[in-house]
């Protein structure tokens, strides 16, 4: 088995990367992080994954978005960029907040489920930079949730 730690992060001023490779979005509503799960495995990620060449960062968050979760977007806002490196190795990414408008059924994907979290569950398929970019998205969250 491949192994998902990502030995290095940094967390980056929006707009720092002139090709942003992957998204990552955190979907709020009412206090709680909307998480989805792989069909191949028993772990939580949030939404998003690579930009396609057709394209542009903002378009493919979009695409992700829906894609891994049937959520229309009211709002998706980029917050930062980053960069994640293993065995030197990395690649630009850029991190979202998303509130949400409506959720469509779950479109057919490789996507088995979608579930609703107060807090950061341990059984992350990231476990190396999700937390990471979860604080991040934490200091620009409205103070009170429950009005998103």
């Amino acid at each position: 088995m491949v192994s998902r730690i990502v030995h290095r992060v940094e967390i980056h001023p929006l707009g720092s990367a002139d090709d942003c490779q992957y998204t990552v979005v955190f979907t709020f509503r009412a206090n709680q992080l909307l998480l989805s799960r792989h069909k191949d495995r028993t772990t939580w990620e949030t939404q998003g994954g690579h930009v396609d060449p057709d394209e542009n960062v903002d378009q493919g968050a979009r695409r992700e978005l829906y894609e891994e979760s049937g959520v229309i977007p009211e709002t998706l806002k980029p917050i930062c960029d980053y960069w994640a490196s293993r065995n030197n190795l990395g690649a630009w990414g850029r991190v979202y907040l998303a509130t949400v408008a409506h959720i469509d059924d779950l479109p057919e994907s490789e996507i088995a489920e979608i579930k609703w979290f107060a807090k950061l569950p341990k059984n992350l398929t990231y476990p190396g930079i999700t937390p990471v970019l979860y604080q991040t998205v934490l200091k620009q969250l409205p103070e009170n949730l429950d009005l998103i």
